[in-house]
């Protein structure tokens, strides 16, 4: 490893604080992710332990190909990620063969558990023991350093990796599973439970999911994904007499977005009549087919599928532009989901109205009729007729669109919904 990697607390990080590098030899958080900074919570999370100063290290599978910041704060971050693909050839043949010598019983358990542990299928434990001499090199690399925790932000490949990285190192591992990591890429979820010192539940929904997956209750923490509020303010539009109603929407474009559940809502308001526009800010597998339906449908001059994504400092003034937000996540045929959408808190962030879906963790952040409106997956119907109380009752929507941000702002703000981990990743700093 050429150089250390780490957060400390500098003064330029826009509504916080600014996240630095330089060398040290105290101890750190070891963070995994499978993607460092591309994805927009990685982002609000590490600020969040940079406002918090937690000094950590970054180290992600692969580097993102893409950021959803313009904020120099995360450029730096992205560049002083330790990314471990691709692989240095002979470094990791060294590490492979030292790894026994090194790690001695320890590399025996954890590979004897690579071979032999309860796995999804086969593929996933071929997959295993790949990611287990990724770890091999990884923990190579870090064992004369202090290294209390290695945490892995999703649990599947990377979360494998960290598992044998902190087994083979004889220190703790804990995770924060989401939702695709958990159902579609599943990987030695029930080992990994075992094994976590602790394990983050971002909702309601995945603290019951763990125990019934044989977690114990101690192992549970509770910690919301959140936002950092300070950066959306109210901005909700002022609809004049004769405008059509306008409905936004944003988010990757595959299936368990539920935007093709969109599109069929809007053709039910225009057959009954209801003047509106919708635009769906993203892009993904799925525009084309999108796309597709507007125009068999004949709502071309109504839908607008944009094919961007949304950079963060361009969602308030997205927000701005719609009299009601919606996200209508399903289960997909893939058995990917959304956990708790990050988009959802930056839509009632900025005061807007949101309707969504009764899925894994959402009634945590919508509350049916006090923060917003929930209706079940697959229910065209249903969204539409939610969207069109809205559309006729402006004293509705400004009364959720005022009780979603509120409680965007007590429940969801990252400096306040971080806490519980903060505090506990700072247990693991302290000295023994």
């Amino acid at each position: 490893m050429q150089e250390k990697w780490w957060g400390t607390v500098g003064s330029d990080l826009p509504g916080r604080t600014a996240n630095l590098y330089s060398a040290t030899l105290s101890p750190m958080i070891h963070y995994m992710t499978t993607h460092g900074v591309g994805n927009s919570w990685v982002g609000q999370e590490l600020r969040g332990l940079v406002s918090g100063r937690v000094p950590f290290v970054i180290h992600t599978l692969s580097k993102p190909a893409t950021t959803y910041f313009e904020a120099e704060d995360v450029a730096r971050m992205d560049r002083s990620t330790h990314a471990l693909y691709p692989l240095p050839v002979a470094g990791s043949l060294r590490s492979a063969v030292a790894a026994p010598f090194h790690f001695r019983k320890r590399f025996g358990g954890a590979l004897w558990n690579a071979l032999t542990g309860q796995r999804e299928s086969a593929r996933t434990r071929a997959l295993g023991l790949w990611h287990f001499f990724v770890a091999c090199h990884l923990a190579e690399h870090l064992r004369r350093e202090q290294v209390p925790l290695i945490h892995s932000q999703w649990v599947h490949s990377g979360g494998t990796v960290a598992m044998y990285a902190a087994w083979l190192l004889d220190v703790p591992f804990s995770f924060t599973g989401h939702a695709a990591d958990l159902f579609r890429e599943r990987a030695a979820l029930e080992d990994k439970i075992r094994r976590a010192a602790f394990i983050v539940c971002i909702s309601s929904f995945h603290r019951e999911f763990y125990l019934e997956h044989g977690a114990r209750p101690e192992q549970l923490l509770t910690a919301y994904c959140g936002i950092d509020t300070a950066l959306f303010s109210p901005r909700r539009r002022q609809r004049k007499a004769g405008e059509p109603f306008r409905i936004v929407a944003s988010g990757r474009l595959v299936e368990k977005k539920g935007f093709e559940w969109l599109i069929r809502a809007c053709i039910i308001l225009r057959d009954r009549g209801v003047d509106l526009e919708c635009t769906i800010a993203g892009s993904g597998p799925l525009e084309a087919t999108l796309r597709q339906q507007i125009a068999d449908a004949g709502l071309e001059a109504r839908i607008t599928v944009t094919g961007q994504p949304l950079k963060q400092e361009e969602i308030p003034g997205f927000m701005g532009t719609g009299d009601a937000y919606c996200l209508p996540c399903v289960w997909a045929s893939d058995n990917d989901v959304d956990g708790l959408p990050q988009m959802l808190m930056e839509a009632m962030a900025c005061g807007i109205p949101v309707v969504s879906t009764e899925l894994v963790g959402i009634p945590d952040l919508v509350i049916h009729e006090q923060t917003g409106l929930l209706v079940a997956p697959m229910y065209a119907a249903a969204l539409a007729d939610c969207l069109q109380r809205l559309e006729n009752d402006p004293a509705l929507a400004a009364r959720l669109g005022d009780a979603g941000r509120a409680y965007i702002v007590r429940e969801f703000d990252v400096a306040r919904s971080l806490d519980p981990l903060l505090t506990r990743f700072r247990e693991y700093l302290e000295p023994s």
